[in-house]
């Protein structure tokens, strides 16, 4: 980072016309690396109670406390220095809108030890679908899982015990949903075609549309949905996917796979809509993350990345380093020097650096519908 110091100085002791050029290029560079145009930002002075819903990409811990399954170094190098159960190197997009609203990390719901659910709780675990209903960690048992907690929590918190949320801060909190990409993603794994796929799509809006209504009718008001992003531009799809180069576009992603993650978006945006009919009393702000993530990877080198398209932490090197039978962390694997710049992290997941861009974009309003900022939800 260049010292603050030093440009001041520099500005002041220049020429009139020295001094609009020095203040054009700093004005030209912060417009092509928004997240540093973003960075003061005014802190959230009453920070939003959060509850989220969805799958790894907001996963902040949950697979590891409610499996054990274990996500090992070099997962989280980048920011916390140690794996914390998040499948990124660093933060994971949440992370930066909770500090972009000067709101504490989620804990899991499910992780009992050392957690704090005074600011919300995270209900989300890797590999969560819509469907099928009714198993763990589907988004109708993760709606269960809150009114538990809602339920648990009110009835403590009427008894004195403290650090708990109480009734009335359960309408004033923040329901972030971000969930669907499993439900197409596993369905071209598992060989559908894509009609099948898109046939699917559906069922899978009315389970999220479901899921917002059950949390309004527990008296949630106000709600941030992302859409899904740009499943074709995976490392691990890429390297998964049989006989997909006739199907690939210019920036070498799996057409039909970012298709129907359109149809899907287009789906949730109308749904959205639907709800803001029916539920006037209530804030639904719908999030264009395929734009922003799809941006990043088409324009990954005006950001400073190479390689959009290859993971940083996996094995069998270019071009996409993605082998199924190697996680991040486990034997086998290889990863990209730290301070590298990398779009994906393991395949799946990006990396910290990325999701900094990510949620810049995301609270510029540019990408939201209606353009309500996130921190019109601060208390």
């Amino acid at each position: 980072m260049v010292s603050s110091s030093l440009s001041i100085s520099a500005l002041s002791y220049a020429p009139p016309l020295s001094r609009f050029l020095f203040i054009l290029a700093i004005i030209s560079f912060l417009l092509c690396f928004p997240h540093l145009a973003h960075s003061s930002r005014p802190s959230c002075t009453n920070p939003p109670i959060i509850f989220n819903f969805g799958d790894s990409n907001s996963d902040t811990g949950g697979l590891v406390a409610g499996l054990g399954i274990p996500i090992r170094l070099p997962n989280g190098r980048a920011f916390f220095r140690r794996s914390t159960g998040r499948l990124s190197d660093g933060r994971l997009l949440i992370d930066f809108l909770c500090q972009s609203l000067n709101a504490s990390f989620l804990s899991p719901y499910l992780d009992s030890l050392g957690s704090s659910f005074s600011n919300g709780a995270n209900f989300a675990i890797a590999g969560s679908t819509t469907l099928p209903k009714n198993v763990p960690f589907a988004l109708n048992i993760q709606v269960m899982q809150f009114k538990r907690f809602k339920d648990r929590s009110v009835d403590l918190a009427s008894t004195g015990v403290n650090g708990l949320i109480s009734y009335d801060k359960f309408g004033d909190a923040l329901y972030m949903i971000d969930i669907g990409q499993n439900d197409i993603a596993h369905s071209f794994t598992d060989g559908l075609s894509y009609a099948q796929v898109v046939k699917k799509i559906p069922s899978v809006l009315v389970e999220i549309e479901n899921a917002v209504k059950e949390i309004y009718d527990e008296g949630g008001r106000k709600f941030w949905v992302h859409n899904t992003g740009p499943l074709g531009c995976l490392p691990q799809k890429l390297a998964l996917a049989q006989n997909v180069s006739e199907n690939l576009d210019s920036f070498g992603c799996i057409s039909s796979y970012n298709a129907a993650a359109k149809l899907f978006n287009e789906g949730l945006r109308h749904m959205c809509t639907g709800l803001r009919s029916e539920m006037k009393d209530a804030s639904i702000v719908y999030v264009d993350v395929f734009a922003i993530k799809f941006d990043l990877i088409a324009n990954s080198t005006k950001y400073g990345f190479s390689n959009p398209v290859m993971a940083c932490c996996g094995a069998g090197g270019p071009p996409y380093n993605y082998e199924k039978s190697v996680s991040c962390g486990f034997p086998g694997y290889q990863v990209c020097d730290e301070g590298s710049r990398f779009v994906s992290w393991d395949g799946v997941h990006y990396t910290e650096a990325a999701n900094s861009i990510i949620a810049s974009k995301i609270l510029s309003t540019d990408y939201s519908t209606p353009p309500l900022a996130l921190d019109f939800f601060c208390k």
